[in-house]
């Protein structure tokens, strides 16, 4: 029998401009956007570490996290 001792998902997302709304306003909702996904994250009790979070010259932003798969425990991955 095998079981899972400790597990996580390391990603690297990036958060885009929309094409159809003005410069400024798509960067403010890119930076909404990505504090909307670190509120879901602790709203859903999922514990993450963000190893880096890198604004782009055109305003988009890359995130890349390891955070918890599932609700299996993370072991040392977030140390």
């Amino acid at each position: 029998m095998k079981r899972i001792q400790s597990a996580c998902i390391c990603q690297t997302l990036h958060f885009t401009l929309k094409d159809d709304v003005e410069h400024g306003y798509a960067a403010k909702l890119v930076q909404e956007e990505v504090q909307k996904y670190k509120a879901s994250m602790d709203r859903n009790r999922t514990q993450y570490k963000i190893l880096s979070e890198e604004t782009q010259p055109d305003d988009s932003v890359i995130v890349k996290v390891i955070k918890q798969y599932n609700n299996s425990p993370v072991g040392t991955y977030l140390d």
